[in-house]
């Protein structure tokens, strides 16, 4: 696997970490449960310890780029979980989603 594919891989990973971590935090401030704000923690902390080591080997301006992911994960993981998503912000998701592509490609 090419170092630029295996950067790409981590940062997926990292920015699904980061929204599934959000979501984790919603919940739990939802809820009062003070457990899942600790595992929302421990995840958002594994999402940024791999976002560390991705911009330590590949440009800033792409690895940040390539993060609008997270914006696009944490809408998906709410409008599957916990809330309605209208649809301007539906389009939104789309336009970021071409951003990302287009960094990404870059």
């Amino acid at each position: 696997m090419s170092k630029k594919k295996e950067n790409l891989l981590l940062l997926v990973v990292s920015t699904l970490l980061g929204a599934v971590a959000q979501l984790v935090f919603k919940i739990s401030l939802n809820s009062g449960e003070m457990l899942l704000l600790v595992l929302g923690v421990g995840i958002y902390l594994v999402s940024s310890l791999i976002y560390l080591y991705v911009i330590s080997r590949a440009h800033l301006s792409w690895a940040y780029g390539v993060g609008g992911l997270s914006y696009i994960f944490a809408v998906l993981l709410a409008a599957l979980f916990i809330e309605e998503v209208p649809v301007i912000r539906w389009v939104g998701v789309g336009i970021i989603a071409i951003g990302v592509f287009l960094i990404s490609a870059s």
